[in-house]
């Protein structure tokens, strides 16, 4: 029996398997026996030559957005409405049939956007360039899932086409370590108290991927697909946002009774009709978590006009590396003024940690 064959009988017995208290324990094994026989045959697919490798589009600005939704959902036009680029629009299924890159800049902050062809059922399965269109979100710094009023619950579908190849939009990575021993059985220790998954069935997961002696710290109530995810290391973890485009075809009484049936938070907008599209770049800007430092040459004057632009919790190193790979070896110092000091003009290192508007100037050798 061949891989493919393997994971169809196990797709069988999980959507036979009732889902409760009694039948978790073969539920939680299903998914990990599923989860090997995929990567299994993923991996199969690369010695065979067949690329899982996404669209080549070269990183540029400071973060990346990829557009996400399917197909016909106004992808295209608000990609036309918040950036320099001019993405082919069309009232019908696949206009986009390749990515489309464009520029936004906000506040000082020039921010890639990536405009994606339509994902449809079936895409993380490889269905038409499904699992290529995909992979572009794995090096994004942010999803944006773009919905279309009249299709709202389309949303789960596009998370669990993501889900399939091991990106997990708006999600954190599990807090467990697992550490592999040569001897002495596995070992389950809590530092919380477990509700969604018990100590044998963490014991049995690690089973189904040879792992019999391992000493397991769970530091947070996670659930089987998490411990999963934590064993074969290779997901993806990418923040995410969700538009509502197309409000201008529908009142306010459509619009109240959607939200209060939608489990999901959502942005409304309307990429057609310009509406809530110069929130939706603020909350893109928010999102993504930058700061502003201003920089100042020694004896000169701050530059308030263009800000450099870094994510928060970024360091001196991480400015040094910004404005030139060597600039790290040849500092002596940094001075800043603004809120990550104690007093103005404090000198720091490179591992000092930055705040949004500090002041800053670099002193070499």
């Amino acid at each position: 029996m061949g891989i493919p064959e393997k994971i169809k009988r196990v797709e069988d017995d999980l959507h036979r398997t009732q889902v409760n208290k009694k039948t978790e324990h073969h539920v939680g094994l299903l998914k990990a026996k599923l989860a090997k026989l995929r990567r299994e045959q993923e991996e199969a697919r690369t010695r065979g030559g067949a690329s899982s490798i996404g669209y080549d589009i070269k990183k540029s600005g400071d973060a990346t957005v990829v557009l996400i939704g399917l197909p016909n959902v106004g992808k295209s036009t608000l990609m036309n409405r918040i950036t320099n680029s001019k993405s082919k629009v069309g009232g019908y299924q696949f206009t986009t049939l390749t990515v489309v890159p464009g520029v936004m800049t906000h506040k000082g902050a020039r921010i890639q956007i990536l405009d994606l062809p339509g994902i449809i059922e079936g895409a993380s399965a490889g269905k038409g360039l499904g699992r290529r269109v995909l992979s572009v979100a794995r090096s994004a710094d942010l999803i944006l899932f773009v919905l279309d009023v009249f299709q709202p619950e389309a949303l789960s579908l596009l998370i669990k086409e993501l889900r399939g190849i091991g990106i997990r939009p708006d999600e954190q990575p599990p807090n467990l370590v697992i550490e592999k021993t040569n001897s002495g059985g596995v070992s389950v220790t809590g530092q919380v108290k477990m509700t969604k998954i018990s100590s044998q069935l963490i014991k049995d997961i690690l089973a189904v991927y040879d792992l019999h002696n391992a000493r397991v710290m769970i530091r947070e109530d996670i659930t089987d697909e998490q411990l999963i995810d934590a064993i074969l290391g290779n997901r993806t973890y990418v923040p995410a946002l969700a538009v509502m485009n197309k409000i201008d075809l529908v009142n306010a009484g459509f619009m109240n009774e959607l939200k209060s049936r939608l489990t999901h938070d959502f942005i409304p907008i309307s990429a057609d009709g310009n509406i809530n599209v110069e929130a939706l770049k603020e909350e893109i800007y928010r999102k993504l978590d930058f700061i502003r430092v201003y920089m100042r040459p020694r004896g000169g004057e701050t530059d308030y006009v263009e800000p450099m632009i870094v994510r928060r919790g970024a360091q001196v190193l991480d400015v040094c590396n910004r404005v030139h790979r060597s600039m790290k070896d040849e500092l002596r110092y940094a001075q800043i003024w603004g809120k990550s000091t104690k007093f103005a003009g404090q000198k720091v290192g490179l591992t000092h940690h930055l705040m949004d508007e500090d002041v800053l100037t670099l002193v070499t050798k």
